[in-house]
């Protein structure tokens, strides 16, 4: 809502100034889908995110084992209550570990994300600051995030940014 207002307001400074304002509007996600790097870092972090997930399934296979064995153990009779209790504590302390493990693979696969895609999000902003700059854009909004109501296709500035950037066109559908 505060994003809709705020359109508003400049859409009607413009109109009251009286004087022609030249705006466009890119559609980020399609430039970030046409870039090869971009494909490349999602696979690299998929990669990362199944390993973890892999390493992560084991450990929890390894725990319901001995988990198995010590109700096993209770069952039978083998071990003394006293035994039954220190065994269960480090049973406690693995689940401990693998919520550490779980919490840490976020972690680690979050700061790959980011050191992954920052550098290409920074040069996609610079090819934006530039296709603006060169072509007289006062503004130039992002329709792929949903904040223009509406727009005039002569407006898309997503070519002249993907041309910047040394992506090829694609043919029209």
């Amino acid at each position: 809502m505060n994003r809709l207002f705020s359109i508003i307001l400049l859409s009607l400074s413009f109109i009251l100034s009286g004087e022609s304002q030249k705006i466009g509007y890119i559609n980020s996600q399609e430039i970030l889908a046409s870039l090869p790097e971009v494909k490349q870092a999602n696979s690299d972090i998929e990669v990362m995110k199944t390993m973890f997930q892999k390493k992560g399934e084991d450990m929890v296979k390894e725990l319901q084992g001995k988990y198995q064995d010590l109700q096993k153990k209770q069952q039978s009779g083998e071990l003394a209550p006293v035994d039954i209790d220190k065994q269960s504590a480090l049973l406690k302390l693995e689940e401990a570990k693998l919520s550490d493990f779980e919490k840490s693979s976020q972690d680690k696969i979050y700061q790959k994300s980011e050191e992954l895609l920052q550098p290409i999000q920074d040069r996609v902003n610079k090819a934006i600051k530039d296709v603006a700059t060169e072509n007289g854009f006062l503004y130039i909004f992002d329709a792929g995030m949903g904040v223009i109501l509406y727009s005039d296709p002569a407006g898309d500035a997503t070519k002249l940014v993907k041309m910047k950037l040394g992506i090829a066109p694609q043919p029209e559908k």
